[in-house]
Order: C-alpha cells, then sequence, then structure tokens
C-alpha cells in the first residue's frame, strides 16, 4: 500500500494515505492486524483522512516503515461495527449533510424561495408552541415557536433560518449524546461475539453467533468468552468466573458443571451444551436491569426538569419588560433565545447514566439512576454479619456429638441435609463432610426451608431439623439438659453454631468460625469519613458471635437471633424516624430488609433472591464496593448541582448580554446551543479518576 510518512517522533509514527482509501469496518481490521505484531503498542487508523498513527516500543521504526509498506487492504476482511460505532456514523453523516445542505441553500438558492422554504420549515416549530399554548403547558417548544414567529413577523428571516438551524442541530446533538451514553453502558456488559464454533456430526464449523439454538453443542477455547449459559459437555477447563461471581481464581469446570455467558476461559477448552440464548442469558438479565433503571428517574432529574419548565414563564415576562422598557423588539428577542429546560433536562440523566456506567466498570450493577442518589443521602447502614461483615466462606471448627449419635453421622447427616441451599454456612457443612471422606444418601424426603430457622424433613421416618438454636429449642421444644447447655455455652463462645435434632432428640452441634473480613475495619472507618453517621448489624446469630464481630468492627449497634421479618422492622423503623438506610446483604433472609431499605446491595455470592431484590448488585467478593459507591454517588450529586450553577449563570449572562444590545438574538442562540452541547459532554466524564 502506497503512504506517505508525515510524522516521525519517539516511538511514534505517522503515515497518510489517499482520504476514504478504506472504510470504518476495514480501518477496525487494519487496526487488529497492525496490533499482531509485538513492537506496536497501539494503532488508531482514521478512514476519512487517511491518518495511520502507530505507536510502537523500543528502536523498532524501520519495522513499522516495513509494516506499513506490506499492508495489503485487499486481505483484510470487513469488520462489522458496534452499536457504538454505528452511533459514531450516523450522527456523522447526518451532520454533514445538514453543514452542506446548509451551504448549497444559501449559495444556491435565491432569497425569495429560501423565504418560502425558510416559512416552510417554521410551521413545524410554531405548530409545537401552538400545542402547548392549547395544553396550557408552558414549556420550552413555546419559546422555541415564538422566537421563530417574532423573527418572521419582523422579516428576519436569517434569524429565523439561524435559529431553526441551530435547534437542528441541538437536537441532533442531544438524541446522539444521550444515546451514546446509553451504549457505553451496555457495551461496557456486553459480549461482542459474533462467531462461534458449533459441534456437529462432521466436527466444528465456524457459525454466525445469532444462529445457535438452545441444545446445540459449541466449543470454546482457551483464552475466548463463553458465548451462552451452558453446561460443559466435554472437556476441562479453567474459567474466570469474576464478571458473574466476583470470584478473584478462575474455576476448574468439567462435564456437568454449569458455566456462563460473559466468564472467560483461561485454560483448557470446553464442548458446551448451550442452555438459554442470549436473549436469556444471565447477563441479558442484568442488561436488562440496567437499561429498565435508565426510565427509574431521581428526584434530582425530575427536580431538573420541573425546574427547566417553570422558568419558561420567567423568559417571557423578561421579554415583556425589556420591550416595555426599552421598545427595542431585537433586544426582547434575544431573551427568547436562551432557555435553560436544554442544558437542564439533557446533561441531568447523561451524569446519572455515565455514573451508571462507571459503576459498572468499577464492579457494582446500579439498576436505576435514583439508587445513587440515595446512596449520596443515606446517614446509615445496615449490615448482615454473615458473609458481608464476615468471609464469605466460614469453616466448621468443630463437631459436637450429644447423646448415643457418632460425630461422623452428625457431620454428614447435616451435610445431606444442608447441599440443597446456597448458603456459606451450608456450604462449609457440605465442605467439611467432603474434606473428612463421608459420604451421604439422599435418604429423606423432600427438604423445606424455613427462612432464618432452618431445614425440615424426615429422616427414616423422623422428622428431621438443623437449624439456629432458636428453632431447635424454642420453635421445635427440643429438650436441653443443663449439661448440653453447658457443653454448648463452651464450644460456642464467640461463635456460631448450627443445630440437629432427629426425632426430637438432640444429636449435635456444628460450631461454624466466620472470620471478619479483612478490609472490613477499614471500609468502615472510611465510610464514617464519608458522612455515613450510623453503622449497625443485624444478624439469626447467637449473641456472642454477634457481640464479637461488632466489638472488632466498632460498630454503633447490632441486634443478634434476629428473624427476617424484624430485620425489615428494623429497617422500616429507622426510616420512619427520618434517617436514610442502606441495606447490605447476601441470602434469602436478608431479602424482606433488603426490600424495605431506601436502598439495597446483594453482595456478589448473594443468593439469586437477594440479588434480584437488591437496588445494587457487588461483583467482587468485597465490600470495597461501597466506598466507590459512596464516593461515586456524592460526586455525581456535586456534578448535577455544579452543572446547574453553570447551566443558569451562563445564561442569565447571555440573557443579560442580548438585552443590553451586546449580542444579537442569533448569536444567543449560537452561544446558548453551544453552552448545551459543553455541559453535555462534561458530564459524560468519569467521576472518580
Amino acid at each position: 500500500m502506497k503512504a506517505e510518512i508525515v510524522f516521525r517522533g519517539k516511538g511514534r509514527l505517522r503515515a497518510r494515505v489517499k482520504p476514504f482509501s478504506f472504510s470504518k469496518g476495514r480501518a477496525i481490521a487494519l487496526e487488529e492486524w497492525l496490533l499482531n505484531e509485538g513492537f506496536v503498542t497501539s494503532a488508531r487508523v482514521t478512514p476519512t483522512s487517511g491518518s495511520i498513527l502507530i505507536l510502537y516500543s523500543g528502536d523498532n521504526e524501520q519495522s513499522v516503515i516495513k509494516l506499513i509498506e506490506s499492508i495489503d487492504l485487499g486481505q483484510l476482511d470487513e469488520r462489522e461495527l458496534t452499536p457504538l460505532m454505528q452511533s459514531d456514523e450516523r450522527f456523522k453523516r447526518g451532520l454533514e449533510k445538514r453543514l452542506v445542505k446548509r451551504a448549497l441553500v444559501t449559495l444556491f438558492v435565491p432569497m425569495p424561495i429560501r423565504k418560502l422554504f425558510i416559512a416552510y420549515r417554521a410551521l413545524k416549530y410554531v405548530g409545537r408552541g401552538a400545542g402547548c399554548l392549547i395544553d396550557l403547558d408552558m414549556k420550552v417548544e413555546l419559546l422555541d415557536a415564538a422566537s421563530i414567529g417574532i423573527s418572521l413577523a419582523r422579516g428576519s428571516f436569517s434569524t429565523a433560518s439561524s435559529v431553526m438551524f441551530l435547534l437542528s442541530l441541538s437536537g441532533m446533538l442531544e438524541d446522539y449524546t444521550k444515546e451514546r451514553a446509553e451504549l457505553a453502558l451496555s457495551e461496557q456488559l456486553s459480549l461482542n461475539i459474533s462467531r462461534v464454533w458449533l459441534v456437529g456430526d462432521d466436527g466444528e464449523v465456524s457459525v454466525p453467533f445469532d444462529s445457535i439454538a438452545a441444545g446445540d453443542r459449541v466449543k470454546v477455547y482457551a483464552g475466548n468468552v463463553i458465548p451462552f449459559d451452558s453446561t460443559v459437555c466435554s472437556g476441562e477447563g479453567m474459567v474466570n468466573q469474576s464478571t458473574m461471581t466476583g470470584e478473584s481464581e478462575p474455576v476448574h469446570k468439567s462435564g456437568g458443571d454449569t458455566v456462563f455467558a460473559g466468564t472467560t476461559l483461561e485454560e483448557g477448552s470446553l464442548t458446551l451444551t448451550v442452555m438459554s440464548l442470549a436473549s436469556d442469558s444471565r447477563l441479558s438479565k442484568i442488561l436488562s436491569l440496567i437499561r429498565d433503571g435508565e426510565e427509574q428517574k431521581s428526584r434530582i432529574q425530575g427536580k431538573a426538569e420541573r425546574i427547566a419548565d417553570s422558568i419558561v414563564p420567567y423568559s417571557f415576562l423578561g421579554f415583556g419588560l425589556i420591550y416595555a422598557l426599552t421598545g427595542n423588539i431585537t433586544k426582547a428577542l434575544s431573551v427568547l433565545m436562551v432557555d435553560f429546560s436544554c442544558a437542564l433536562k439533557l446533561s441531568t440523566p447523561i451524569s446519572v447514566i455515565s455514573a451508571m456506567r462507571e459503576a459498572a466498570a468499577n464492579g457494582a450493577t446500579v439498576k436505576g439512576g435514583r439508587y445513587l442518589e440515595e446512596f449520596a443521602e443515606a446517614d446509615t447502614m445496615i449490615f448482615d454479619k454473615t458473609g458481608t461483615l464476615t468471609n464469605a466462606c466460614p469453616t466448621v471448627s468443630e463437631v459436637v456429638p450429644f447423646g448415643d449419635f457418632e460425630e461422623a453421622y452428625v457431620l454428614s447427616t447435616a451435610a445431606c441435609l444442608e447441599e440443597h441451599f446456597p448458603h456459606s454456612v451450608a456450604a462449609a457443612i457440605v465442605r467439611k463432610a467432603e474434606l473428612e471422606g463421608l459420604t451421604h444418601e439422599e435418604e429423606h424426603a423432600e427438604v423445606e426451608y424455613i427462612a432464618a430457622h432452618g431445614i425440615v424433613t424426615h429422616y427414616y421416618g423422623k422428622r428431621t431439623v438443623i437449624g439456629s438454636a432458636h428453632f431447635i429449642f424454642e420453635d421445635e421444644g427440643v429438650t436441653l439438659s443443663d449439661e448440653n447447655k453447658r457443653i454448648i455455652d463452651e464450644k460456642s463462645l464467640g461463635k456460631s453454631a448450627v443445630f440437629l435434632a432427629i426425632g426430637g432428640v438432640l444429636a449435635g452441634m456444628i460450631v461454624i468460625e466466620d472470620p471478619v473480613r479483612e478490609e472490613a475495619a477499614d471500609i468502615i472507618r472510611q465510610l464514617r469519613s464519608l458522612g455515613i453517621k450510623r453503622v449497625c448489624m443485624l444478624t439469626g446469630d447467637a449473641e456472642p458471635a454477634a457481640k464479637r464481630v461488632a466489638e472488632e468492627l466498632g460498630l454503633d449497634m447490632y441486634i443478634s437471633q434476629v428473624l427476617p421479618e424484624h430485620k425489615s422492622e428494623f429497617v422500616q423503623a429507622l426510616r420512619s424516624n427520618g434517617h436514610k438506610a442502606i441495606m447490605i446483604g447476601d441470602g434469602i433472609n436478608d431479602s424482606p430488609a433488603l426490600a424495605e431499605a431506601d436502598v439495597s446491595v446483594a453482595m456478589s455470592d448473594g443468593s439469586d433472591i437477594a440479588r434480584e431484590v437488591a437496588d445494587i448488585t457487588l461483583s467482587a467478593d468485597s465490600l470495597e464496593g461501597l466506598v466507590m459507591l459512596r464516593r461515586l454517588s456524592l460526586l455525581l450529586r456535586e456534578r448535577i448541582s455544579s452543572n446547574f450553577r453553570f447551566i443558569a449563570g451562563f445564561n442569565s449572562l447571555l440573557i443579560g448580554l442580548g438585552a443590553l444590545g451586546v449580542l444579537q438574538p442569533s448569536a444567543s442562540a449560537l452561544l446558548h446551543n453551544g453552552s448545551t452541547m459543553l455541559i453535555s459532554a462534561k458530564s459524560m466524564g468519569k467521576l472518580i479518576n
């Protein structure tokens, strides 16, 4: 390919070919091809100008030049543009079309014909304004109609044309800016897979991603993203599930295991049976929550829109006063050219969507903008204990049998019951049984889980229960001797305990060690420094275990042996006393309280129902996301306030300059629309550096 070297610098070289020598899709393919060379660290290809910018490492300038000389565009496939790129291309084409059309009309169409064309275009704006009048609705459309109508009535067709042109550009820019913010958020979480390997009787064949049906078998190799929620039918590999579960280490997967769309196969190869298509995958459901959440406007966003509309009557009042005082319609018209609505209504939702995207990039899925606002306003945080303030991986420290029961029997029976439920304590019991080499048979009837109490079934015809002390000794009425009580108090001091009873007789106690998360104390200190005034803990664990954690972390208050409905009542009582509460939990028993809180957060490995109920879910197995969310929400609130101050000040200045005759109406309109785009672009920037 013939190219001219137009710039050389240390580690940087720019070449240029004939503009529009290749399409955007081929430019993407060229960038990928260049990056395949180990010494190329970055490549950017711009089709419109024909620019090829390459950043490289070491003393490889001659290698880069040879690489450029060897480019064969005919060998490069056309890449499909992402939705974000397609949006950019649509905007560029639309902008070019409008600019060229205006230039051609201005240069070649006679003024009498242009006046007719301008009057025809004005009908659309005047019609919208008339609709507002009929509905007695004072909106910005009425301002637009008045400014255009008055300009036409004065015979100032050029002013009316300029205003309509700027309004059309403004509308296009508003649509593009908001669409781009939303697409960037979705692209943050999307798969971006175009083809997959379909396994058939004749081997593997590459097929389009969209052609796969549930039940098909696909092959995934190391380094690739898993395209569908699937079951492994053959092969072994290590899967990085951090995007879905927050697990820091890859997980071994083999036959019969489940894998999720959006996770990455780091080692090995897997043949998968597709369980659900992209539209039904867990990742797709997360994206749906994001899109639905965009519709849940924050109160501050609604307030901005109400303020924007409420200013419209004052714009007309200002127009009337200036005209009455000066008798100069041009000065008065400058007031109508400036409105506060566009910037307020555009910059606020863009700020919120950008913050949601930033939260997603930092490991937190926020289901709606209003939850970030609630997070900023909260003064109280309420934590569950197990799996939240403590490690999500508690361990069994001791198994204590009672009566004629043996330790191995107590542990294997407990594991047989607990394996049916996704809770960290249950997982600890099952894991302990596996480590001890104990096997258990499914010799019980259907298992019933009673939230925050325990499990009930029938084992060899006897009612078998496992759960908390409250459930076993109070609800189930299992007898507790003084000697057993002494043993329980001694063994469970400062720890959690699960009790097993068979046929109404206490069979054993399983002691659970639940170490506090290493980061918990520091996270709580940071949250306090960010304005959280009260930190509480609610747990179904016994008093000694709860007290140990509360003292270690310096909590303001805690309640032990609390039931799910009581957790919910506690949150409700706080809110009724004027507090804004954030609830953080991970289990089924936390769900009522999560639903009751002003804003709720589910941990990464929480139960499905907890993640479903929660307003925010963390993807990393750490509490650090809470500090990030608090900072992000506070910065979002400050950005919206800062935008409001700028919009009010700058637009007021434009109105003042127009009233004094310093600015003509067309100049006021240009500066007003320019400032709207500037503040919107600023609103898309990152909040946390």
